[in-house]
């Protein structure tokens, strides 16, 4: 067996945790590896640290925030390890309150004692101007809305790592929460085309779009004005962002949706900038088109007890 912890760097008690699950788990003859969240932040130092885990993970600790979890989630994407959070942040919705302790909880969590929820997230797609859309490729009979044309695998799987691909493969990336088109540094609107499975659904004008998961309505979705979603729900949440318009509202899509967020204008596009779970993306030219659609593994979370999602929502939110 091999766990890993990940701590939050930044804080104290997250790190004097970290060592005394690390003497646990020595005693117990338990194989781990311990990161750093600066270690795990951005894409390019997750992918160094996936590179740096042993082929197979049975339990990741989280000692942090839902942050830390996040790019957590990311590191592990495709795996279905089980992630246990342990609340050393602040708002800690996806973490667990730590009373009881960290090693009783990790205890109980190798016991099989602890909840299991399996979360959706987002495999994002992303094509540049200059590039060719694979997903366009109607070739074998199916477009983008369809069975991809091109099929790299899930963020994480595959020869090339998560937001890499060869010359006519999209930039893949994991997303436990959302991801977010928005405007530039500049602060100009954007404009754009929000597509729903190969139908047509507007075409906007304002400061972006959010697609988010579940998990992710109550985090940027929700400020945007979105809906509060049930963890257990399966589609996506598309929700704009300040749209220059009195007609347009969230959508809640069915789970085997494909949501295609297409920039118009050369100036529009140059201006947009995404975020991955509140990580920003930078590519070498402007972004053209944004596919996400719900990722073929879920993320797999321990829960310390079967608090109810409202009780708890209501508790946070009201």
């Amino acid at each position: 067996m091999h766990a890993l912890i990940v701590r939050n760097n930044s804080n104290p008690l997250a790190t004097d945790a970290s060592l005394l699950l690390a003497a646990y788990f020595s005693a117990q003859g338990i194989d781990f590896t311990t990161l750093g969240s600066g270690q795990i932040s951005g894409d390019a130092g997750n992918r160094e640290a996936a590179r740096a885990l042993p082929g197979r993970v049975d339990l990741a600790v989280v000692l942090g925030g839902d942050g830390t979890i996040l790019h957590t989630a990311r590191l592990l994407a495709g795996t279905q390890t089980p992630i246990l959070g342990i609340n050393f942040g602040r708002l800690g919705f996806l973490a667990n309150a730590c009373e009881e302790g960290v090693v009783a909880m990790v205890s109980r969590a190798l016991a099989g004692e602890l909840q299991v929820e399996r979360r959706s997230n987002l495999r994002i797609d992303v094509v540049c101007e200059g590039e060719r859309d694979p997903f366009d490729d109607a070739e074998d009979g199916e477009g983008a809305f369809g069975a991809p044309a091109w099929d790299g695998g899930s963020a994480g799987e595959g020869d090339e790592p998560a937001g890499e691909g060869g010359p006519d493969a999209p930039r893949t990336f994991f997303a436990l929460n959302e991801v977010a088109i928005t405007r530039g540094a500049m602060g100009r609107i954007i404009d754009f085309t929000l597509d729903i499975s190969d139908n047509r659904i507007a075409h906007m004008r304002g400061d972006g779009m959010v697609v988010a998961t579940a998990t992710g309505s109550t985090a940027y979705a929700l400020s945007a004005g979105g809906p509060l979603v049930a963890p257990g729900f399966t589609g996506l949440v598309t929700v704009p962002l300040a749209p220059h318009s009195l007609r347009s509202r969230a959508i809640l899509t069915s789970d085997n949706d494909v949501v295609c967020v297409t920039l118009e204008g050369k100036d529009a596009a140059r201006e947009a900038t995404l975020f991955v779970d509140g990580d920003m993306l930078a590519f070498d030219q402007p972004v053209r088109r944004v596919y996400a659609r719900r990722g073929e593994e879920p993320t797999v979370l321990l829960r310390s007890d079967a608090e109810n999602f409202y009780t708890y929502a209501a508790e946070v939110f009201f």
